[in-house]
C-alpha cells in the first residue's frame, strides 16, 4: 500500500520503577540491567533501528538519567579506550551511539500505566503512525520482531500487533487476539482480550510488546477511563480504536523473553550467551556441570 505513511518514529516507555528487581533497581533503572554485556533497553533500540526506525522517543520518569547517559557520548571513557588500544570496545561504543537529534526524551510525571506513557509521547510523535516497543519484552531470533511488523504494515496499513504463541494454560497471563483472515505473513485481528480464562480465549496468540499504531490512538487515550490497576490501559484504547480502524497481527517466529520478571531475565541471559560464538561452548559446559551438580544434590537428600 504505497499510500501508507512510513514508520519513522518509535516510542519506548522506560518510566517503570522495576520493583520486581529490588534491591538491584534501587539506584539503577531496570532497563539498564544487562543481558550478557548490553543493557535491556539497548536491545529494543537495536531492533527499532533494524526495522528502519529513524527517531526514538523515550518516555522516562524520575531516576532514569542513566538511560540518557547511555545514549550519549562519554569522552573520557572513549579517550581512555583509545589510549589503551582497545579498538574493538571503542568501535562498539561508537556504533551504538545515535546520530545527533535522533533520540528524544519526555517525562511521564505520574505512574498511570502504559496507555498514559504512550499518550505522553503525543507531541513528539505528531500526526504520523509510530512503532511502540516495550523494552522489557526482548526479541530473540534471526531478526527482531519489529521488522516483520513494518513489512506487514507496508501491505495493510492501519495498526499492527506483534503476537506469539504460548501454551494454552498460559493465556490468562497475557493479552490474547482473535484470528481472522490471513493477509500476507499475518492475519486480521478480530478481537483483543486481556488475560482471558483459558476456556474462553479466542486463541493462544499473545501480544508480545511490539506495535505499530496510528496517531488516532492518542485521541482514544486522552479520553480512556482508568482500567485494571486503576491505570490507563493501552489495550482498552486499542479495543476502542478497533471499532473504526483495522488491526492486523504479525506472528513472530523467534522467541520473546519477558525481562520484566526474574526468570525471563535469566532465561534471556542464557539464550543470548548461547547464541554467541565467543561464549556458547563455555556457557553450555557450565550449564551441564551445574545441572549435574544440582541433580546429585537432590539425589543425596
Amino acid at each position: 500500500m504505497s499510500h501508507t505513511k512510513p514508520i519513522r518514529k518509535a516510542v519506548i516507555p522506560v518510566a517503570g520503577n522495576g520493583t520486581r528487581f529490588l534491591p538491584a533497581t534501587k539506584a539503577m533503572p531496570k532497563e539498564m540491567l544487562p543481558i550478557v554485556d548490553r543493557p535491556v533497553v539497548q536491545y529494543a533500540v537495536d531492533e527499532a533501528r533494524q526495522a528502519g526506525i529513524e527517531h526514538i522517543v523515550f518516555v522516562t520518569g524520575r531516576n532514569k538519567q542513566m538511560i540518557e547517559d547511555h545514549f550519549d557520548v562519554n569522552p573520557e571513557l572513549m579517550s581512555s579506550l583509545s589510549r589503551a588500544g582497545k579498538s574493538a570496545q571503542l568501535s562498539e561504543l561508537i556504533d551504538m551511539l545515535p546520530t545527533a537529534g535522533s533520540v528524544s526524551f519526555t517525562r511521564q510525571q505520574a505512574p498511570l500505566g502504559l496507555g498514559h506513557a504512550v499518550w505522553c509521547a503525543r507531541e513528539m510523535v505528531g500526526d504520523e503512525p509510530f512503532a511502540l516497543l516495550l523494552p522489557d519484552m526482548v526479541s530473540h531470533g534471526e531478526r527482531g520482531c519489529m521488522a516483520g511488523l513494518v513489512e506487514l504494515y507496508a501491505e495493510t496499513g492501519g495498526n499492527i500487533l506483534g503476537v506469539e504463541q504460548c501454551a494454552h494454560e498460559d493465556v490468562s497471563k497475557y493479552g490474547i487476539v482473535g484470528v481472522g483472515d490471513t493477509v500476507k505473513h499475518g492475519f486480521a485481528v478480530t478481537e483483543m482480550v486481556e488475560k482471558p480464562n483459558p476456556d474462553d480465549a479466542p486463541s493462544n496468540l499473545f501480544l508480545n510488546g511490539r506495535y505499530i499504531l496510528q496517531p488516532s490512538i492518542f485521541e482514544k487515550l486522552a479520553d480512556q477511563p482508568r482500567g485494571a490497576g486503576d491505570e490507563i490501559q493501552l489495550t482498552d484504547a486499542m479495543v476502542a480504536l478497533s471499532k473504526s480502524e483495522t488491526f492486523h497481527a504479525h506472528p513472530y517466529q523467534g522467541r520473546t523473553f519477558d525481562c520484566g520478571c526474574k526468570h525471563g531475565f535469566l532465561e534471556a541471559n542464557v539464550a543470548f550467551a548461547l547464541a554467541r560464538a565467543d561464549m556458547n561452548e563455555l556457557i553450555f559446559d557450565s550449564l551441564k556441570s551445574m545441572i549435574a551438580s544440582h541433580q546429585r544434590g537432590f539425589g543425596s537428600a
